[in-house]
């Protein structure tokens, strides 16, 4: 399902990635430069290396969660300013590395904050919400959104233990379909509440679905795995329908698919000790 259905595949390169590629190499050198310096230099150098090497880590993951933040119709900004916290490591590893020159290394330490800055950016600092929405309806939407997303993470986590290949690109396929009806809530959270059993039955059901499966290993035979991508059709099937309907007042419609899928669940012995309240 291409990106602008579902407002994000999931598989989309890290926006600049070459940069913050070139974050993981720059500091190996300071791994040799300290052996003629003495131990106090050597300190200097391994402690800037593990700054700079700490610091490419957080600007990495924080440009991923800047760009899940864009692609989202609501959500929170990030609780943790990692491309912030990346700018300041930057800026102590080099200070670390000009010492013990004072002056040179608080100049060094300024120079890389700046230029982080400049090259990265900062981490978004607002929450963001969609035109016209009430604000607690968006903030409403945005925690089911990250519980659902959660879902989607654990079921993937199952799935990569089985190692099959194919099946980890068709639970990829299943999520994207899914995305798609997380943006419409995004977009018009005041309908939350009618895709509660969306974001909270049928995801409950296809990780704990993914969890059973792995856990029978090599054991679970041909069988299984078709019973489950039997499933995950299913499951998608629903969800491309509820995603084209939502906005629709058809409630009748709403609580006849609910009432299939349970069956599907309690027949797969999937069913939930209680709905998943979101």
């Amino acid at each position: 399902m291409p990106d602008d259905a579902t407002g994000w595949s999931g598989r989309r390169p890290v926006r600049a990635g070459a940069r913050t590629n070139a974050l993981y190499i720059a500091p190996i050198p300071l791994l040799f430069t300290g052996w003629n310096d003495g131990p106090v230099g050597l300190a200097l150098d391994i402690a800037a290396f593990f700054a700079l090497m700490a610091a490419a880590h957080f600007t990495r993951e924080g440009i991923r969660a800047e760009m899940a933040f864009e692609i989202r119709a609501a959500a929170r900004r990030p609780a943790l300013p990692r491309k912030l916290l990346g700018a300041a490591l930057t800026g102590t590893g080099l200070a670390l590395a000009g010492l013990p020159a004072i002056g040179g290394a608080v100049a060094l330490g300024l120079l890389g904050v700046a230029l982080h800055a400049g090259a990265f950016g900062i981490d978004p600092l607002r929450n963001k919400y969609p035109e016209g929405a009430e604000t607690w309806q968006s903030d409403r939407a945005a925690d089911a959104v990250d519980r659902a997303e959660a879902h989607l993470a654990a079921m993937r986590a199952h799935v990569e233990r089985t190692g099959d290949r194919p099946l980890m690109a068709r639970v990829e396929e299943f999520s994207a379909t899914a995305r798609g009806l997380f943006r419409k809530v995004e977009r018009a959270p005041r309908d939350l509440p009618r895709a509660r059993a969306w974001l909270g039955i049928y995801l409950t059901g296809a990780r704990d679905a993914a969890e059973k499966y792995a856990d029978l290993g090599d054991s679970s035979g041909p069988g299984a795995r078709a019973e489950f991508v039997a499933l995950l059709d299913d499951l998608e099937q629903g969800f491309a329908r509820r995603t084209e309907t939502m906005l629709l007042d058809n409630r009748s419609d709403l609580d006849v698919e609910i009432e299939v899928l349970r069956d599907r669940l309690r027949r797969d012995d999937l069913a939930p000790a209680g709905t998943d309240e979101v």
